[in-house]
């Protein structure tokens, strides 16, 4: 799919379809079709394809052909069927327009058009929009991480109260749900350093810009933003594993449970296991089986041993 848009005073205005794509201040290309691509490449545009985007070589990331910035990132997203992923966004950035590659779908790239308005840079420049942009998506960066707290809460708070065994299906829950966490966090952290780098190449490769110097402090607010949020990752990511090591010892304490009781009948039956053995011996000589009461001798015997047995353990407390 293919989405243009038009400055109109302070925000961006979506161009019709079959609209002069030359009159576009931003491009967005969505898992664009062969004929969104040959028009946007008749701009003067090299398209890079999702093979080209998914490079990891830093040449290959980040680079100026002929006075237009390529600069790609790594942005959580959804596919068209709903599964969030991490996949590359590449942004092209010339004077006359912005042109954004993606085959996924970062809600900013939604949210940002109708608001475009109250960006902190304005919209009345390529540049502007870009930075625009990016200070969107590091919003959506801010709100993955606080939903990822949020949830962290939630989960903890649950894990630290259950003390049944009867809360075991909980746990298990509980330790998929910091697992899926954690992977959204990882995905949050790498959109953060992606967004880190392409702000500092962008920076260092714009300076010669007329409004370089209006655009500057914004940069520098925006990388700001984004340490703060490295930092909060970080914290984040200690939350992940505390959470992880709370649901584990919980679920250590109830199989502990399980086996002390086991342990426990084990102790109870052993002194009339040892009785029964005795007399179930095979020996010419046992005076005891000749007797009238030598039957109800050994049945009280291993009673009482049990009896016994049971008292003991709860003198200790181990019941």
């Amino acid at each position: 799919m293919l989405y243009s848009y038009v400055s109109q005073g302070l925000g961006l205005v979506p161009q019709p379809q079959g609209a002069v794509l030359a009159d576009a201040i931003w491009i967005d290309l969505y898992r664009p079709l062969e004929s969104q691509v040959r028009a946007v490449s008749a701009l003067g545009y090299d398209v890079p394809t999702l093979a080209d985007m998914e490079e990891i070589e830093i040449s290959s990331r980040l680079y100026t052909d002929n006075g237009r910035i390529y600069m790609t990132a790594v942005l959580p997203g959804q596919l068209p069927d709903g599964t969030q992923v991490a996949m590359p966004v590449t942004f092209i950035l010339d004077q006359h327009r912005l042109v954004t590659v993606r085959h996924h779908a970062p809600r900013p790239f939604e949210t940002f058009p109708p608001r475009a308005d109250r960006s902190s840079s304005g919209c009345g420049s390529p540049a502007r929009v870009f930075l625009g942009l990016i200070e969107d998506i590091v919003g959506r960066l801010a709100d993955l991480s606080e939903g990822v707290a949020r949830a962290l809460d939630a989960t903890a708070a649950k894990v630290l109260t259950m003390s049944s065994a009867r809360d075991a299906g909980s746990l298990q829950v509980s330790l998929v749900t910091v697992g899926r966490q954690a992977e959204l966090m990882s995905r949050v952290r790498m959109g953060l350093l992606s967004m880190e780098r392409i702000l500092a190449y962008h920076a260092a490769n714009s300076a010669h810009q007329p409004d370089s110097s209006v655009l500057r402090p914004l940069h520098g607010a925006l990388q700001r933003d984004i340490q703060a949020l490295e930092v909060h990752a970080d914290f984040l990511g200690s939350r992940i594993a505390m959470t992880v090591d709370a649901t584990m010892g919980m679920i250590g304490l109830q199989q502990n449970d399980r086996v002390r009781i086991l342990s426990v009948v084990a102790a109870l039956f052993l002194p009339p296991t040892l009785i029964a053995s005795i007399y179930g011996m095979n020996f010419s000589h046992m005076p005891e089986l000749e007797l009238t009461w030598g039957f109800p001798m050994a049945l009280g015997l291993m009673v009482g041993s049990a009896v016994v047995t049971f008292l003991v353990l709860k003198w200790k407390n181990w019941l």
